[in-house]
């Protein structure tokens, strides 16, 4: 994604579809999804979940028996060792059951602990993760506070080191912790007085501690009462004068940030797997309903309003599906920069899902409204998806302007070439040809060559929508350079530009391996992918319109008026009339 901000692809990175899983790892993952799915299919009742507040002490104790509380995590600690796309494959199987047991299960592994898998020292993984993995005892992620939320650099808990050097004493507090109320450890964020090596000067900075329980003045208070994820635990933690000693730094003194934005970066993806098991089921739900519901003479799934609602239920689960398992797959081939698509997955998977499961409700009419039909409460447990792990509004930002700063250094460098153009030539002269084809609309980007025949027009409907992309990336950064930042009705429309050619990329990687290997569901998939394509590239074409055109950047302007008006009014401005003119 960073490279398309430029106008540049790296079809190794998308094509093929990875095959990340040997088939060694597939057996594993298929002897662990088969059981799993049987046990909550026999076993797991998700409606008795939620009126008790959390699974029943039974449904727990055969879930940490299965080795669901440790899935990632190396044999040698008491995990079960899965990859990447191990776990997705077992997100989806939770998440077409519950998403509340999906978020128990995926804040304890997913945030609780990975931080002491990914940072911590060979001393701190020896001691907590068979803990966490077997041992019974939950983890938590602890980051946000009532000054912080998506924006964690506000955090104000403080951790004061002691003279001796041997310990922090902790204060304040964090609220909306998912199993704060249960946890034995924490992955805590709290700021501390860090000596700048360069300057030598004291600043304040964030650091990643591990905190225990037991550990004399952490206390937490009672479950929060929520709209959804009922059967998880959510509640407020309190740390006063909590003594943690200086081995349990995590990633380092300071480097908080860089350790919390990690773990959320790293478990992302897994929102897509599981997300696109409820949709599996919303999907499911809906078309058992059109192939039995009959209404003026026919079967609704005839009727052509219905046809179009299952028809794009169907491509979004499959898109959400596939970004999941491609960045889960390019994981596990040993990626290391993939935030970009991790954030993008989160955003598209967790509005995708709400869409299908409305829909869903919308075909079933009145039983659809029924708790008895479970939709009910898929639509409230899906609402908080849109919101933790990173606000989609800020993830939008956080495409748009990371992609923005990755093409403005590509921008200086050819600023630089054209101080020495003799020396240059070879750059000054590729990036020209490449602009000229961009803006006349042909040579630009080509992936035909990378597609199987029936996708080759879809793919060029995605190439065109990189090529306007670039474009696009390139006007907003003339125009507005250093102050894009301020820019945001911009950057939301061209984050919706990249997550629209990110699903058109993915999906026809992914129909292309089907169609190649002649798998059962080919014809299938490549008629979906043709189908996304022409909405997505329109989708594209529209957002470009909103980012180049001034009549819609003078509207724009006319928003942030309304908005403000409203605002200082104290909500709307306009009064009920008082007369209705025939």
């Amino acid at each position: 994604m960073a490279n398309l901000f430029r106008g540049e692809i790296r079809p190794a990175q998308v094509f093929p579809f990875p095959e990340a899983a040997d088939e060694e790892q597939k057996d594993l993952i298929r002897s662990l999804a088969e059981p799993v799915h049987r046990f909550f299919a026999e076993q797991y009742d998700a409606a008795e979940s939620e009126k008790l507040g959390s699974p029943k002490e039974s449904i727990t104790n055969a879930l940490w028996e299965m080795g669901c509380y440790g899935l990632m995590a190396p044999e040698e600690y008491g995990g079960l060792n899965l990859s990447n796309t191990g776990y997705a494959t077992m997100g989806d199987a939770v998440g077409g059951v519950d998403l509340g047991l999906a978020v128990v299960l995926g804040a304890h592994q997913s945030i609780g602990w990975k931080g002491i898998l990914l940072y911590g020292t060979d001393e701190q993984k020896k001691k907590y993760l068979p803990r966490v993995c077997t041992g019974g005892s939950v983890a938590a992620f602890a980051l946000t506070e009532p000054s912080s939320g998506s924006d964690a650099g506000s955090i104000r808990s403080r951790a004061v080191k002691s003279a001796c050097g041997k310990f922090y004493t902790l204060n304040g507090s964090k609220i909306w912790i998912t199993g704060g109320g249960v946890a034995e450890v924490f992955t805590v964020f709290a700021q501390t007085e860090v000596i700048d090596s360069k300057t030598g000067q004291k600043r304040d900075k964030v650091t990643a501690f591990i905190v225990e329980r037991a550990f004399e003045g952490l206390t937490s208070g009672p479950p929060e009462d929520k709209m959804g994820i009922r059967c998880s635990n959510t509640a407020e933690v309190y740390f006063d004068d909590v003594k943690i000693p200086v081995e349990n730094v995590l990633g380092g003194e300071g480097n908080g940030f860089k350790v919390a934005m990690n773990i959320l970066n790293n478990g992302r993806f897994g929102m897509a797997g599981t997300l696109a098991g409820t949709m599996r089921v919303c999907v499911t739900k809906a078309v058992e309903h059109a192939n039995s519901r009959v209404q003026f003479g026919r079967k609704i799934k005839e009727f052509g309003n219905v046809q179009e609602k299952i028809a794009r239920m169907a491509m979004m689960q499959y898109v959400a599906q596939t970004m999941g398992f491609m960045i889960a797959g390019n994981m596990d081939n040993g990626s290391k920069d993939y935030h970009l698509e991790a954030a993008i997955s989160k955003i598209y998977a967790s509005e995708a899902a709400w869409i299908v499961c409305d829909e869903a409700i919308q075909i079933l009419g009145g039983n659809g409204f029924m708790k008895s039909s479970g939709l009910e409460k898929v639509l409230r447990d899906l609402r908080i998806y849109r919101i933790f792990e990173g606000a989609n509004d800020i993830l939008r930002l956080f495409v748009a302007l990371t992609g923005i700063q990755y093409a403005g250094s590509h921008l200086k460098e050819l600023q630089t070439a054209f101080k020495n153009p003799t020396a240059n030539l070879g750059l000054i002269f590729k990036e020209g040809s490449r602009r000229a084809a961009r803006s006349f609309g042909v040579g630009g980007t080509d992936l035909t060559p990378f597609v199987c025949e029936p996708l080759r027009e879809s793919s060029k409907l995605c190439s065109e929508s990189i090529d306007m992309f670039a474009l696009g990336v390139e006007a907003l950064l003339f125009k507005f350079g250093k102050k894009i930042v301020e820019e945001q009705f911009l950057l939301t429309r061209l984050a919706d530009c990249a997550i629209d050619i990110y699903a058109m990329a993915s999906i026809l990687s992914r129909a292309t391996r089907a169609f190649n290997n002649r798998l059962p569901s080919a014809d299938h998939e490549v008629l979906m992918t043709k189908a996304f394509c022409i909405e997505a590239r329109s989708r594209v074409s529209d957002n470009h319109k909103h980012i180049t055109r001034s009549i819609h950047l003078e509207n724009y302007s006319n928003m942030s008026r309304i908005a403000k008006e409203v605002c200082d009014n104290g909500g709307i401005v306009h009064k009920l009339p008082l007369e209705i003119n025939a």
